[in-house]
């Protein structure tokens, strides 16, 4: 489930782009495009329930991602590469928003729910694992590879182990996974498209939705902006205002030391928050944590340092903000969003309205930094951050006895 998010959603795509010569702008807005279709899972997620198994579209996914990673290899030795290219990562995320659906019930439908909470750790495991594979291993390949071949032969080899590993988990999980029939009731598409409304307009209909819903897009504001120009402002010439830093550094700092500041900030926040509770001052800290970090990448914007360890330093402070933070948001789903008559539903719908948040706050980030530059850019995105300080400030919060537990 991470490989196709994070070569679309994080820096790996961006990266390349950027190194193609294209512009923040371009980057930021056509790369918004593509990770669309993960904002939108739950409008085509219940039809899913209609036709085949879970397994069917977990492996065939899995495949179809292979084979369009591997026509991205081609298509980079085109005159059109980047129109092309955009096409088949857009069709790639679309599969691989499938398979996250897919997997998510897979689990759900084949797991006790002691077995769920057993196993609920080794998802965030994997994902790590994936983000390490990604923007440590990967990046800092490409990193290598670039003096030697070449921007374009470089990547082409990048997304060429990509496309073998995605065909080589959709044959293994076709082999190996479990091929249960979807335990559903609904028996025709008009019957999904009825419950898919009744989803929908409960969920509108819930106590201080609207507020639920500023919170959960304005939350993650500043966010959308500073995480996507990030790469690009460590990879931008010195003289551009960037830190002019090789992508085999940039593997290193932010794959490796930010991955692991970003679990040990999970971790930390796991446990804060269940001693604590969901409470205002729970939720005033945890946004503080998310959002203040991003201070870390001002200062390294206004200094241009080329010390590694100030900007390790910087990653790995901002990575830990992330992690611990992030959970505000996950929590205030889950226990306010989230409980009533269609509790899995509405936490996948307030789950996707917060990506799609993220998105639209990422797709404008490219012009505002082409504009301002990234020293100002990156004191507007302190500037951004205001707006989730007062609505979680303002944000209703309905008190609750239990924390539900689920699977992602």
């Amino acid at each position: 489930m991470g490989l196709p998010n994070l070569v679309l959603g994080g820096t790996i795509v961006s990266l390349m782009y950027k190194n193609m010569g294209f512009s923040d702008s371009q980057i930021t807005f056509w790369t918004g495009i593509i990770i669309l279709p993960w904002s939108f899972k739950p409008i085509w997620g219940p039809f899913m329930e209609l036709y085949k198994t879970k397994k069917f579209y977990i492996y065939s996914s899995q495949l179809l991602c292979g084979l369009l990673f591997a026509l991205s290899v081609a298509a980079m030795f085109t005159n059109h590469f980047f129109s092309i290219s955009v096409v088949l990562f857009l069709l790639t995320a679309f599969l691989g928003a499938t398979q996250d659906i897919a997997a998510d019930g897979l689990y759900l439908q084949e797991l006790s729910a002691k077995q769920q909470a057993a196993y609920v750790g080794w998802q965030g495991t994997f994902y790590n694992f994936a983000k390490l594979f990604s923007n440590g291993g990967m990046i800092f390949l490409v990193g290598v590879l670039i003096p030697i071949w070449g921007n374009t032969q470089a990547w082409a080899t990048i997304m060429a182990i990509y496309a073998a590993v995605m065909l080589l988990l959709g044959f293994y999980n076709r082999k190996f996974l479990p091929a249960t029939p979807n335990p559903t009731s609904l028996a025709s598409a008009a019957d999904v498209w009825l419950t898919l409304k009744d989803v929908i307009v409960s969920f509108f209909q819930k106590k201080h939705i609207w507020y639920g819903i500023l919170f959960i897009t304005l939350y993650r504001f500043a966010e959308g902006q500073a995480i996507k120009i990030m790469p690009l402002f460590f990879k931008a010439d010195r003289s551009l205002g960037g830190l002019g830093l090789q992508e085999a550094t940039l593997g290193m700092l932010t794959g490796i030391f930010g991955t692991i500041a970003f679990v040990l900030g999970s971790l930390a926040a796991g446990y804060f928050v269940s001693n604590k509770g969901l409470t205002r001052g729970t939720l005033l800290l945890l946004c503080a944590c998310f959002n203040l970090p991003f201070a870390s990448y001002a200062y390294l914007a206004i200094t241009q340092t080329d010390n590694l360890w100030i900007i390790g330093s910087a990653v790995s402070i901002e990575h830990f903000g992330y992690g611990f933070g992030f959970i505000g948001i996950i929590i205030f789903i889950m226990q306010q969003i989230a409980p009533g008559k269609y509790q899995m539903a509405h936490y996948a719908f307030g789950s996707s309205l917060t990506y799609l948040g993220y998105t639209i706050a990422s797709m404008v980030s490219g012009f505002v930094s082409d504009y301002l530059g990234y020293k100002e850019f990156f004191i507007w995105v302190l500037i951004a951050t205001i707006p989730a300080f007062i609505i979680t400030w303002l944000v209703p919060l309905k008190k609750t006895d239990t924390q539900p537990t689920l699977a992602s």
